[in-house]
């Protein structure tokens, strides 16, 4: 099972324009395998003053949240970056849900988000778990 720990994990699907669809962004990953999971990270910027209630709400649909991110160039003093990531399995629908329901989340905290990616293991690497 793939980990969000693993410090071998690279960027093999982005989606930072929001007028993209998941699809597209899906389309031109070249290196991205989907019949394998991938750790799905959204980057977000959220007020201070509103980040603990939006981030419990992350933790209690099983995201683990880091700070920094895409949005660490636009946390000024008033905002905050943060990741948001979890093991998926992608395809569009899923891609397109979970954009959502950031933008949604960080809208009604008075945040901002700045697009996903995807991170998977070299495909070459060996099955850790075996």
């Amino acid at each position: 099972m793939i980990s969000i720990n693993d410090p071998d994990l690279r960027v093999v699907a982005t989606a930072y324009d929001e007028t993209e669809a998941a699809s597209s962004a899906l389309a031109r990953a070249t290196e991205l395998d989907t019949d394998l999971p991938a750790v799905l990270r959204h980057h977000l910027a959220l007020p201070r003053q509103t980040s603990q209630s939006a981030l419990e709400l992350l933790t209690a649909d099983g995201w683990e949240l880091r700070p920094g991110g895409r949005g660490a160039e636009s946390a000024d003093g008033q905002l905050e970056a943060w990741q948001a990531l979890r093991v998926e399995k992608l395809d569009a629908l899923v891609c397109s849900q979970q954009s959502s329901r950031m933008a949604g989340l960080a809208q009604r905290h008075g945040g901002q988000t700045f697009g996903w990616d995807a991170l998977q293991p070299p495909p070459n690497r060996a099955d850790p778990t075996k």
